[in-house]
């Protein structure tokens, strides 16, 4: 959060809904990479795509070391994915369910 903002609660969850509506309301990948092409910086793109590589590999069962060399994201990015994946929200176990019951 920007150290000159202080949105209270509500406003905030207003504005993640806001953007997560905005996301849902895409209907193909060629759209979503267009949306997050504009929304992000080339780093911030790449590192959602970093963590969403370390979440299959982590699916395969590869070891972290492993996932590292083929990735370069850092052992501590590629732990916390996996706490993540394992304690987390459930939002990685829900798109990984959904993405491969659709290929």
């Amino acid at each position: 959060m920007k150290p000159n903002r202080n949105p209270s609660n509500r406003q905030q969850a207003r504005a993640e809904n806001a953007l997560f509506d905005a996301i849902i309301s895409l209907k193909s990948a060629d759209e979503c990479r267009n949306f997050f092409k504009d929304l992000c910086t080339p780093a911030e793109l790449q590192a959602l795509v970093d963590r969403w590589q370390v979440v299959e590999y982590l699916e395969q069962g590869l070891p972290y070391r492993k996932i590292h060399d083929l990735t370069g994201v850092s052992v501590t990015t590629i732990g916390r994915v996996a706490r993540f994946l394992a304690d987390g929200f459930g939002g990685y176990r829900t798109a990984i369910t959904r993405t491969h019951h659709s290929h």
